[in-house]
């Protein structure tokens, strides 16, 4: 009997031993502390409950992970808790969560919490109602709307929204909003890097803050320095200035902003439009730096005015607005074009100024060719320098200064090389309804003019000497020649008159050089080469909770039990389709009055 008694008790030795060795094996679910441990046949044959004490609450642990919790019923042929009230969940020293409730298999790591649900890491703190937690890919997950703080980012919502703890990355779904005290974001994806503040945007997408607007369908925007990149359909607005473009950068502390590649900037309030492949804006200057193909267009009720050159600078608020352009700048309109090195335009006065550049010295082979000229319909003006003076309130030409070498150069009528001429120190010329109608040429003021009688037949050519001259064009023809202090003159029989003398000195017509249309002001430009934009890696929609992997974990926990429910299997999320985004539709019709009143 006695040799009985001693074998019965190695086998249970034996026995006990074997079961520990198994569940070490296997890591289940091992009860740390409990303060009552009790049966409970109403809730399953063999569930064991447990309640905490007066020190200390159950202390449950599996495979790194420590849980707490008032009371817990542990489903042993499963391993498989149910934690209630006050449930805390621990994983090292990064991760803790609590909830009201929490469910955990230990055969597949699934957990599933409710009821003001927290889950912290070193970085944000996430609130939810519903999160469910796969400890094998380390992934939370909720799609019952949930809460992302962080301290210097703000507060971020959504519909649906995952943390991958491996990768310190939240991804986050439908209807989501980040919140922080400049500006607010709203996006349909977002995937944001609590560590380093990275945040990249998916689908339509806005960030507002005070003094700012931005659209975007693909972006980034750093939430520590308040940096962002924007691709597709990308615009800022800034209160009265809209910059669009393939891709934008935005600093937001130094209201700063640069666009590349098919870029349009809209002033509303200065009614004016500027392109470009290139640009930067500086908001609190009110700064606009644009290049490659740059263009600048006043959009006025009755005729626009285009600007281009190399490079165009826009400064200055509203009411004392200046624009510059340089290096081989043009100007057009339907009744008037220009050309020069350099010229620059006050908003305010209506002084338009073209200037031939000081580095183009009087002896430069070239230099003739430099000089600015300025063209209203048939009349070429050219001089060292140009004012062109408007009515800014009527937009109508009002009047002209051409000083040193002044030269108005007009083609005659029927000769095939005539060309009516007049030089001299200075020209004042004065415009209605914009046409030229009076021409004061001042100082050594000469002319070499075609005399027409009302049949168009020729006269002779005039040659003359004066101190001034004064014009009067009428149906854009010279009406009436006034010589003053008219040192020598005569008509001469065109016979009788030299070619070799038909052309004043300093004479150059230009006129192949007149930009006759908008597209004619780029035409001697070298060939536009734009930078690839690298951009954005495309999006890659989330993948399921409950994965390839997990459906197995799932599957294989429940083999044990196979005539009991698999509670591996409760509580899982609905599987969610992702919608594709759907960017708005950009608008590549316009009218024709839209194309003709911008040039396009």
């Amino acid at each position: 009997m006695a040799l009985n008694s001693f074998k019965n008790l190695l086998f249970a030795i034996l026995f006990f031993v074997s079961v520990i060795s198994f569940a070490q094996e296997k890591q289940t679910i091992t009860i740390e502390y409990a303060g009552i441990a009790v049966s409970d046949p109403e809730i399953e044959d063999g569930a064991l409950v447990f309640l905490r004490d007066e020190s200390q609450q159950v202390h449950f642990v599996h495979k790194g992970v420590n849980m707490w919790c008032d009371k817990a019923i542990y489903y042993e042929d499963q391993d498989y808790i149910e934690a209630f009230s006050n449930v805390q969940m621990k994983q090292g020293d990064s991760i803790n969560m609590v909830a009201k409730y929490l469910e955990y298999s230990g055969k597949t790591q699934l957990a599933f919490a409710q009821g003001d649900v927290v889950l912290t890491e070193p970085q944000s703190v996430l609130t939810t109602d519903k999160l469910h937690y796969d400890r094998t890919r380390q992934l939370a997950y909720y799609d019952t709307k949930g809460k992302v703080v962080r301290d210097s980012s703000g507060t971020i919502t959504s519909q649906i929204g995952r943390y991958y703890m491996n990768a310190k990355k939240y991804q986050f779904t439908q209807d989501v909003v980040l919140v922080n005290p400049d500006y607010t974001l709203n996006t349909e994806r977002l995937d944001f890097f609590p560590d380093n503040g990275h945040a990249y945007l998916f689908g339509p997408s806005t960030i507002v803050g005070e003094k700012s607007k931005i659209y975007t369908e693909r972006g980034f925007y750093d939430t520590k320095t308040n940096i962002g990149h924007f691709q597709r359909n990308a615009k800022i607005d800034y209160e009265n200035r809209t910059v669009i473009g393939d891709s934008l950068y935005f600093d937001r502390n130094k209201s700063f902003a640069s666009a590349t590649n098919n870029i349009k900037i809209t002033d509303t309030i200065n009614n004016s439009v500027v392109k470009g492949h290139y640009a930067e804006v500086w908001r609190d200057k009110d700064s606009i730096f644009i290049t490659k193909r740059a263009l600048a267009i006043t959009v006025q009720e009755r005729d626009s005015v285009y600007l281009h050159a190399d490079t165009l600078m826009v400064t200055g608020k509203e009411e004392n607005r200046i624009t510059r352009a340089y290096y081989n700048a043009r100007l057009y309109k339907s009744d008037l074009a220009g050309k020069a090195d350099s010229i620059h335009v006050n908003h305010k006065t209506g002084l338009t100024q073209l200037i031939n550049l000081s580095r183009f010295s009087s002896t430069d082979a070239f230099a003739t060719k430099r000089k600015p000229a300025l063209w209203n319909l048939g009349n070429q003006m050219t001089g060292d320098t140009i004012h062109l003076i408007s009515n800014v309130e009527t937009e109508k030409l009002d009047s002209l200064k051409v000083f040193n070498n002044a030269f108005l150069v007009s083609k005659d009528t029927i000769s095939e090389d005539g060309y009516n001429q007049i030089k001299g120190q200075r020209l004042i010329g004065l415009f209605r309804d914009n046409e030229l109608y009076n021409v004061d040429i001042i100082k050594n003021a000469e002319t070499i003019r075609y005399m027409r009688n009302e049949a168009n037949e020729l006269i002779g050519i005039q040659k003359s000497k004066s101190g001034s001259i004064n014009i009067q064009i009428i149906d854009k023809a010279i009406e009436e020649v006034i010589f003053k202090n008219q040192i020598d003159g005569n008509i001469f029989p065109e016979a009788d008159f030299p070619r070799s003398g038909r052309r004043l000195r300093g004479f150059d017509w230009r006129g192949e050089e007149r930009p006759m249309s908008v597209e004619d002001l780029f035409k001697d430009d070298p060939p536009l080469v734009l930078p690839k934009i690298q951009g954005l890696e495309d999006y890659v929609p989330p993948e399921d909770f409950i994965d390839d992997s997990a459906a197995e974990r799932i599957e294989e926990a429940g083999k044990d039990t196979p005539n009991k429910p698999n509670k591996a299997a409760r509580n899982l999320p609905k599987k969610t389709t992702v919608m594709p985004l759907k960017p708005k539709v950009k608008q590549v019709e316009e009218s024709k009055e839209e194309k003709e009143k911008e040039g396009q």
